[in-house]
């Protein structure tokens, strides 16, 4: 098979003027003041309490209360109507009630598990279960309803509705790092 120099040629160009029209539509990522903090003149923006910058000095907006809160969205509970806390508030009362026949014993993960799972109406693998020193922490529930409890190393207990946290468990996330 032969080539043809003039058609290798134009098609060279056509790709090559294909590229340019690709990447030349590109914008400079070192033009967003986000990518660069550190670059000359580029500082955060002040908070409403302090003196504002010139106008013609471009910073980056930073409102730490605003990232707090995005940063523990997870933890956020979803939203459950009075109807639905309602209809949950009786298995809150049985789990209160069977934490508190725990409390003070020496019952261990499965045997807490067994019990809030029987106030609850769920399979024991389906409750959430949280051991932190003398603190337990536990719940379950269906849908965007959930019923939390806890034990402290008094021997309280408590138990209450809630709506499922926006990563989708009963119990919140610890968080940290």
């Amino acid at each position: 098979m032969s080539r043809h120099p003039l058609r290798t040629a134009a098609l060279g160009t056509l790709l090559l003027a294909g590229l340019v029209a690709f990447v030349g539509g590109c914008a400079d990522p070192r033009d967003d003041p986000r990518a660069a903090p550190s670059r000359e003149g580029m500082r955060y923006c002040p908070a409403p309490d302090e003196p504002p910058l010139d106008p013609q000095t471009p910073c980056i907006s930073q409102d730490p209360a605003q990232k707090y809160a995005e940063n523990h969205g997870y933890r956020r509970q979803m939203a459950i109507s009075e109807e639905q806390r309602v209809g949950a508030r009786g298995k809150a009362e049985a789990l209160g009630k069977a934490l508190r026949g725990l409390a003070g014993t020496s019952a261990g993960e499965a045997e807490v598990r067994v019990a809030a799972a029987a106030a609850l109406g769920l399979e024991p693998k389906r409750v959430e279960y949280r051991e932190r020193g003398e603190y337990v922490e536990l719940g379950g529930g269906e849908g965007n309803v959930c019923v939390n409890g806890s034990i402290d190393g008094q021997g309280r207990a408590t138990a209450e509705v809630a709506g499922r946290t926006m990563d989708g468990t009963c119990l919140p996330g610890l968080g940290g790092h």
